[in-house]
């Protein structure tokens, strides 16, 4: 029926497919021009996508989704004309058209535009899914996620706010006088964390390449150019699971601060983020409060940001104050004691690390900053002075999920390439020997920290897995 519609436009003469419209005025921008008592007195010109129609018979009244939401307009055959009125009757749910008109409001108190003039400017040739249903496959929620944006508008609020975070948090970073910059995504050395890279083939210059795991190296090497404030929210590639917190394509901040350490970026985050919750997302209450859709409880950024050494909350957490002291035996038994399985050819931290993720993270649901973690964990902080097996970096944790790591950066080259070469065994062929080679010029003092833009999404918005803030998450091929 709509390729039937289509046809006869054309048969007419009439485009329905135009090149563009007038636009002035965006849905929620028209709806506030409105003044009481001034009725058909402001003249507005909007454009959007058909949601709703109600035929009155001589009139319609119908609804246009646009980027700020839906307006209302009244359409009256007695107003644009017999023939426009015939040709507005035959548009179908999902049109896209334009209209002008001026601002009024109805009985019911709902602000309108009584249209003058009205334009089809993309004939939807596909129905919208029905409204009482939506998309009922998730899996077509993600595949079709234009689908999902029309009909769901909490999906369209919680996207929408992701857009405003990131833009919240380049303005805030610009204000202290860090400079944003762009380093390479193909990398002929997967470095600056621990993941398992995508492989790529540059046919050009005929050697393999890397999509990067992390954008570390890069911005600290340009610490030694004498960027002494410097970040990128770029896009990071890990050839790793999928689960409701990991995607293999995800967004980071990097932000790394010369003559700073891991206090100055807690800080830095603590800024940052009390900002967030009070101009982006707008507690009702007015307070810096947000409900952790989990656990139900109040997450309050107000309030104490909890440190707490991460030694401290294993020997709690196995009511073992010996733990770090023991054999990996033993440890591997009281690993087993607490329901957890290990693999007995991991290392140390790494078993104790299990108890972490899976027993302590995910209760810490106020923001805590997880201090001195295990030297292991991270060969690029500075390793703490007081003591020789922990470095001085924090996790901030909320909503039992990491959400910001932040080091001491390492800045002495002989101590860096040791800390390398131990972490990469016998592949030394994963070392980033011209990072080492940029710190042997010397990099000042600094502190560093890397924030996790879908995760802290995923905070914000309630959503329940990491697909539900990123636009277009990757999927297996299908119809």
């Amino acid at each position: 029926m709509r390729r039937s519609k289509l046809a006869e436009m054309r048969a007419g003469g009439f485009d329905p497919f135009r090149a563009s419209v007038e636009q002035k005025h965006f849905s929620g921008d028209a709806m506030k021009l409105h003044v009481d008592g001034q009725d058909n007195v402001v003249s507005v010109a909007v454009a959007g996508r058909l949601v709703t129609i109600r035929d009155m018979g001589k009139s319609q009244f119908v609804k246009i989704l646009d980027q700020q939401g839906q307006i209302q307009l009244y359409v009256k055959r007695d107003v644009i004309g017999d023939e426009a009125y015939a040709a507005f009757k035959k548009l179908d749910l999902g049109d896209i058209l334009g209209a002008t008109g001026t601002l009024f409001k109805t009985k019911t108190g709902e602000i309108t535009v009584r249209v003058e003039r009205c334009t089809l400017v993309a004939k939807a040739l596909r129905p919208l899914p029905e409204k009482w249903h939506g998309l009922s496959d998730a899996e077509q929620v993600y595949r079709q996620r234009y689908l999902d944006l029309i009909v769901n508008a909490e999906s369209r609020a919680r996207l929408m706010l992701r857009s405003r975070v990131v833009s919240h948090i380049r303005r805030f970073l610009e204000a202290q006088q860090f400079i944003e910059v762009e380093t390479p995504v193909l990398e002929s050395t997967a470095g600056g964390a621990a993941a398992r890279p995508f492989k790529t083939h540059h046919n050009a210059l005929g050697v393999d390449f890397f999509l990067r795991i992390a954008t570390e190296l890069r911005l600290k090497r340009l610490l030694v150019g004498g960027y002494d404030r410097v970040f990128e929210i770029g896009r990071i590639f890990r050839n790793e699971g999928v689960s409701r917190k990991h995607n293999p394509e995800f967004t980071m901040l990097e932000v790394y601060q010369a003559y700073s350490d891991h206090r100055g970026m807690m800080t830095l985050i603590k800024d940052m983020l009390t900002t967030l919750i009070r101009d982006v997302v707008k507690p009702e209450d007015g307070s810096l409060k947000i409900k952790h859709a989990a656990s139900g409880q109040e997450i309050d950024f107000g309030g104490e940001w909890r440190e707490v050494n991460y030694k401290d909350l294993i020997c709690e957490a196995t009511g073992d104050a010996e733990w770090f002291a023991r054999s990996k035996a033993e440890k591997i038994a009281g690993v087993e004691k607490l329901g957890l399985s290990v693999n007995p050819a991991w290392e140390e931290f790494e078993i104790t690390n299990e108890i972490f993720s899976k027993k302590i993270e995910p209760t810490l649901i106020q923001p805590t900053f997880v201090m001195k973690l295990p030297k292991e964990l991270c060969p690029l902080a500075k390793i703490s002075l007081d003591d020789p097996t922990t470095i001085d970096v924090f996790e901030l944790t909320i909503g039992g999920m990491e959400v910001a790591p932040a080091y001491s950066e390492q800045n002495d080259p002989d101590v860096q390439r040791a800390m390398f070469e131990a972490q990469a065994g016998e592949e030394k062929q994963n070392i980033d020997y011209d990072f080492l080679l940029a710190l042997e010029h010397g990099m000042p003092p600094a502190g560093g920290m890397g924030v996790g833009i879908d995760r802290l999404c995923i905070l914000l918005t309630g959503a329940e897995s990491i697909r539900d803030v990123i636009l277009f998450p990757q999927l297996r091929p299908g119809a």
